[in-house]
């Protein structure tokens, strides 16, 4: 039995938002089994294949089988096999080569777990198979394990998706688990009343049916009232509590996370979330593959505070995404605060991130001073170009991570803080560790995980961002783009990145009549430029039998003097057409011993 074409789409349609999840979770399951010769797949309830990610290698061995998108593989048709029985038994299993019942199905090894929906309900079935040989049964209870945790991870992600806007209490008898995979979710709305449970929350509570808990008041459940978990929500986020059962007393650890309504950046702003975010994500972060991994990958890692450090070039958006990463996180509704480290002067900056006490130096606030770590406390703190901070700072930063306390200046009192740390530099921070230019023991504590964003010359959604920009430039008045000046901003360079082209749509849309922009109101270094040569020679550096690290910095030393040489070597020109400071320029400048007379 096999569904394709608009019968396919239609059971594709119908799982849309549990696929769109249920994708990055198979992409990992697959780096994580990859050279075992496997398909990892996603079949509907009634067990048909909506998605696989396969061994290229084995594409024709998997259609043999049946392992394709359409097929059925229903008991009723395929008899037992590891999706169909699954689907069928809702509980994880093996299915080992002659435990097969067809033959055509007896080389293969399969391990499937159900996808279960916030209510109890078979949504979907998740399959690692592999005809290899060598996958005995030792080695399949192995992937089955896998297997298990990945589909438990589409399920809780599928709950918070679904729930978005509901009060969550997430607790584990162990606090260790809390906030974690296999932790127990409770939806909660706004009266206090239960919406939804997981099958975690059954099992920790000892229920074996949704209905004593769904619809009961929290304080039928919990020896605790709404007030308690709004409380909780709003203040302490990701401070763990203790909580015990209403019925028996037990005691559990629990986090509170609110719904995602308003999220504040900087203090300065709210934007509406659940839509909102998911908006703001698509626009900010863009529909890049590369940069929609990282944006998945950041927001399960940020949930678990893991601390992100982020690498790309000036100008790569490295804030935006960090706003993104942060509007998704549990702790949406507290403050984004953002110090860029190249940005304060040398003088200032341990001031502005610790903050000082009444009286603390000449000129000082008369009460005082909350420095940024306080500000951020319980949000998100951005350290933008973390490889400017100085030595001695990085020292103090490294305390204040590791004892999450932070003294200002002039006082004597540690003051707590619960920090959510996101760092980000166009600068080799493993290189600057190896020269003794940045502390190691920081290094690795801001790099839990390391995201690399893409420059904007390799970003397939360039049409999109430049729409996109123009919106945000143009709020108050409809601006489009001529065809032509698309075809040369899409084809340009961009040694200047996101910043370059911001700055580059802002001038235009000024200069522009009828609201649309046209070339003549693109820079001249834009549309003088032919085939994009600073790209063309940097890719050909790049590609040159040289260590990565040596022959990214040879490509950006020309890209510099390119640029130089096309503004007479002008320094503030050459800095506004790469979209960075006078500062960043000079820097950059000494660094390759470039000399401007």
């Amino acid at each position: 039995m096999v569904h394709d074409g608009s019968g396919l789409r239609e059971r594709q349609q119908r799982l849309e938002e549990v696929l769109r999840i249920a994708k990055v979770e198979m992409e990992n399951l697959y780096e994580q089994i990859a050279g075992g010769g496997y398909a990892v797949v996603f079949a509907d309830a009634e067990a048909t294949l909506l998605h696989s990610v396969q061994d290229p290698a084995l594409l024709r061995e998997f259609r043999q089988t049946g392992l394709f998108c359409g097929a059925s593989w229903a008991e009723r048709y395929q008899g037992t096999n590891g999706i169909g029985t699954c689907a069928v038994e809702r509980s994880a299993l093996g299915v080992h080569r002659g435990e097969h019942y067809l033959a055509r199905h007896l080389p293969l090894s399969c391990s499937g777990a159900p996808i279960l929906d916030p209510h109890g309900q078979l949504l979907a079935v998740l399959d690692a198979s592999t005809p290899d040989a060598r996958d005995t049964k030792l080695v399949q209870r192995h992937t089955s394990a896998l297997v298990r945790m990945s589909a438990a991870q589409i399920a809780r992600s599928y709950f918070l998706e679904q729930y978005r806007h509901a009060w969550i209490l997430r607790f584990h008898s162990r606090p260790e688990f809390a906030g974690l995979l296999h932790e127990a979710l409770m939806a909660i709305d706004n009266d206090g009343c239960v919406l939804a449970v997981n099958e975690a929350a059954l099992e920790q509570l000892g229920k074996g049916d949704r209905s004593l808990l769904v619809g009961r008041d929290i304080s039928q459940v919990m020896q605790l009232d709404f007030d308690t978990v709004e409380q909780r929500a709003r203040n302490a986020a990701s401070t763990l509590w203790s909580i015990r059962c209403a019925c028996h007393g037990r005691r559990f650890f629990a986090l509170a996370q609110p719904p995602r309504r308003n999220v504040v950046a900087g203090g300065a702003h709210a934007t509406p979330a659940g839509e909102g975010e998911a908006t703001y994500a698509r626009e900010h972060v863009g529909s890049d593959p590369r940069m929609r991994h990282n944006l998945d990958n950041a927001l399960k890692l940020v949930a678990h505070r893991v601390s992100i450090l982020l690498c790309g070039a000036t100008g790569t958006g490295k804030e935006e995404f960090a706003k993104a990463v942060h509007r998704g996180s549990p702790w949406a509704a507290r403050p984004f605060v953002a110090v860029n480290c190249a940005a304060i002067p040398e003088a200032l900056i341990e001031s502005e991130l610790f903050g000082y006490a009444r009286g603390a130096f000449t000129d000082a606030a008369r009460e005082g001073r909350h420095g940024k770590l306080l500000q951020a406390s319980g949000g998100t703190l951005f350290l933008d170009e973390i490889g400017d901070m100085p030595l001695p700072l990085q020292t103090r930063l490294l305390r204040v991570l590791e004892e999450q306390s932070v003294t200002p200046l002039g006082s004597d009192r540690a003051m707590p803080l619960e920090l959510h740390v996101i760092s980000a530099s166009h600068r080799d921070l493993a290189q600057m560790v190896a020269a003794g230019e940045f502390r190691e023991d920081l290094y690795y504590r801001l790099n839990g995980v390391v995201l690399h964003l893409p420059p904007l010359r390799e970003r397939s959604d360039k049409a999109e961002l430049i729409r996109t920009l123009l919106r945000e430039e143009n709020s108050e008045r409809s601006v489009r783009i001529s065809e032509d000046a698309l075809h040369k901003l899409l084809s340009y360079a961009w040694p200047g990145n996101l910043r370059q082209l911001r700055n580059v749509l802002r001038t235009a849309a000024v200069l522009c009549s009828d609201e649309v922009i046209r070339l003549p109101n693109l820079p001249q270094e834009i549309v003088d430029a032919g085939s994009a040569p600073c790209l063309v020679d940097a890719r050909a550096v790049a590609a040159d039998d040289m260590p990565g690290r040596v022959a990214l910095d040879q490509a950006e030393r020309l890209v510099l003097q390119q640029q130089l040489e096309r503004h007479r070597w002008n320094v503030s020109r050459t800095a506004d057409a790469l979209g960075i400071s006078r500062n960043t320029l000079y820097r950059k400048l000494r660094k390759h011993g470039l000399e401007t007379g």
